[in-house]
């Protein structure tokens, strides 16, 4: 790697803030989460709306390599979320946190294919957490984006990987029903995915991207198919 690619990333505020402490988002691991500024959807459901329309950051990745060097030996792991991590160039970021010692997570709508293809190359992440936003027929009406290709590649990617990961999906009744989540369990199922498959119930909050209120419908867990061991959370 040049020297310029990597301080011109090193010194990059990309970052828009940073939780210091989680036992939640890295299964079996005590964490920190990097929250990177902006993202290339518009779920309606998504309630990181600050984040996805900042343009910019507060912290650098220096920043944050700081902070890392006085967790050594008292954090585990490293989440990279956002917004959309997978959107930058990740790569001398994650060199470094491995270099500290720290096992590192990606959250990603997994629509950067290139990126997440060259972290795994490199071994650099040791889990992921791939959004499976909607089927293929409602992903642009969920997303507003028409990014379904390039998230089947990396779901795909992953699958064929050694890389431990996990779809997820996150519902809301009005907007996606159990004939949405049959269908993803089934396109799961067909690609050989054989982990277990998360949902999310939305979870209303005071503001989201698309203003949206609780779910009039409710999910109809028990017509959910058997393919995939399906966990709530």
């Amino acid at each position: 790697m040049s020297i310029d690619r990597e301080n011109n990333s090193l010194n990059a505020k990309v970052i828009y803030d940073l939780t210091s402490f989680t036992h939640l988002d890295y299964p079996n691991h005590l964490s920190c989460i990097v929250w990177f500024s902006g993202c290339n959807m518009r779920c309606d459901y998504c309630y990181n709306k600050d984040i996805v329309f900042a343009k910019d950051g507060k912290y650098s990745y220096n920043d944050i390599l700081n902070f890392l060097k006085t967790r050594v030996n008292l954090l585990e792991a490293v989440v990279l979320s956002g917004g959309e991590a997978s959107s930058y160039d990740l790569v001398p970021f994650c060199q470094k946190i491995k270099q500290l010692g720290f096992k590192i997570k990606l959250d990603t709508n997994g629509t950067n294919f290139i990126h997440v293809k060259e972290l795994i190359d490199l071994n650099l992440l040791d889990y992921v957490a791939l959004d499976y936003k909607a089927p293929e027929a409602k992903f642009t009406q969920i997303t507003h984006s028409n990014k379904f290709d390039e998230f089947s590649k990396t779901l795909d990617l992953l699958i064929n990987s050694n890389v431990e990961f996990e779809a997820r999906t996150t519902v809301h009744a009005d907007l996606l029903s159990s004939d949405d989540i049959n269908e993803i369990i089934i396109d799961l199922k067909n690609r050989g995915y054989k982990n277990s498959y998360f949902i999310q119930e939305f979870l209303e909050t005071e503001k989201n991207i698309g203003d949206l209120k609780r779910a009039k419908n409710k999910l109809d867990k028990s017509s959910l198919r058997s393919d995939l061991e399906v966990i709530f959370r």
